[in-house]
């Protein structure tokens, strides 16, 4: 992903959206993030999803169907909060950006 330090918060951001949406899996989320034009690979993303759930922002469950699992990562109220903040500064960013 080119410029890969300055996405990778907005791909932090893409991920507590979705995640306090519903449940979402990293598959999953490969998917969402590449409709964004974001490509990432598990490498890159499996590990972001454990540093964020291990800051607190998302907790995940590993479910089992047969001789698979899954791991669903959810939101946590520090997730919420930090995604409002983030929403108010993206709002400030977009009126000094404007419309070019």
């Amino acid at each position: 992903m080119e410029h890969h330090d300055l996405l990778s918060g907005l791909v932090r951001l893409h991920i507590l959206h979705h995640a306090a949406e519903h449940p979402i899996y990293g598959q999953w989320m490969i998917d969402e993030l590449a409709r964004h034009g974001y490509r990432l690979s598990p490498g890159t993303l499996y590990p972001m999803l454990a540093n964020m759930e291990r800051d607190g922002y998302l907790t995940s469950q590993t479910e089992r169907a047969g001789r698979t699992s899954r791991k669903f990562y959810t939101i946590t109220q520090k997730g919420r909060d930090g995604l409002a903040v983030a929403r108010v500064r993206l709002r400030e960013l977009k009126g000094e950006a404007g419309t070019e």
